[in-house]
């Protein structure tokens, strides 16, 4: 959502800090991270809600795992056979060898001795491939959090049917709840007065927080007749446990910049 007043234009002349200038915006996630299925499947468990914090690695969604599973187990056992047979390979091998050097077989039957042991161990290789390949797949049934944060969205629920490439929405969408962005709209004369870094302050719900600008516009956001507008982005620092939700407004204070 963008709630963006015409307000959000202009400093204001008076503010409740001496010698600063004002900006009035609302607040915004940082960012957020859209987590799909990357392989279709059955939904089978969604533990967390929207609004619910998460920690990094904990689950957000799990597909149905059996056939993958059972396809995993598969691939085990054929690296055991793999395994055996590279071993029996190697055992030959020496064996022949030791039969050549007492010179009571032909330099072909070491050859073939060799290549016998070459084969099982591209066997074995192969087969530890393909367990890696199961492996990873049975991971992809599973969407983890990859930071600390709020869950923002669940579009997923037990028994749904997911297609990966009929995805038109996220499952999960996920943000930092760390911090938070302090987002005013602004016209190119007036960002030109700011750089990332410059200090500020942002009146969160009539408590005054440090900040820091984190980010300027550098496309526009739209136009209109005070010509191209653009978002000047304050980061400020979320307590734990604090209830901060976007779209929410705030003053954001600077120095007096004259």
């Amino acid at each position: 959502m963008r709630f963006a007043p015409i307000v959000a234009l202009a400093l204001v002349a008076v503010a409740p800090l001496a010698g600063a200038l004002e900006l009035r915006g609302w607040l915004e996630w940082v960012h957020k991270v859209e987590m799909r299925a990357v392989e279709n499947g059955v939904v089978e468990e969604v533990p967390v809600n929207a609004g619910q914090h998460v920690r990094a690695g904990e689950l957000l969604l799990r597909m149905d795992q059996r056939d993958l599973k059972a396809a995993l187990l598969a691939a085990r056992a054929q690296v055991a056979r793999a395994k055996i047979g590279s071993e029996k390979a190697e055992r030959e091998l020496v064996r022949t060898q030791e039969l050549y050097e007492r010179g009571l077989i032909a330099q072909e039957e070491m050859r073939d001795a060799e290549l016998q042991q070459a084969a099982a161990l591209a066997e074995e290789e192969a087969a530890r491939a393909a367990e890696a390949a199961a492996e990873v797949a049975l991971e992809r049934t599973e969407l983890r959090a990859p930071f600390d944060g709020i869950v923002v969205a669940r579009n997923a629920w037990k028994g749904d049917v997911i297609y990966k490439t009929l995805q038109q929405t996220p499952l999960i969408v996920i943000a930092p709840d760390d911090k938070i962005l302090a987002r005013a709209l602004v016209t190119a004369n007036v960002l030109r007065r700011f750089a990332p870094g410059q200090p500020a302050r942002v009146n969160v719900q009539g408590e005054l927080r440090p900040g820091q600008v984190y980010s300027l516009g550098v496309e526009a956001v739209r136009v209109e007749l005070q010509g191209a507008v653009y978002y000047l982005d304050v980061l400020i620092e979320r307590r734990p446990g604090e209830l901060l939700r976007p779209s929410e407004t705030v003053q954001i204070y600077f120095p007096d910049l004259r």
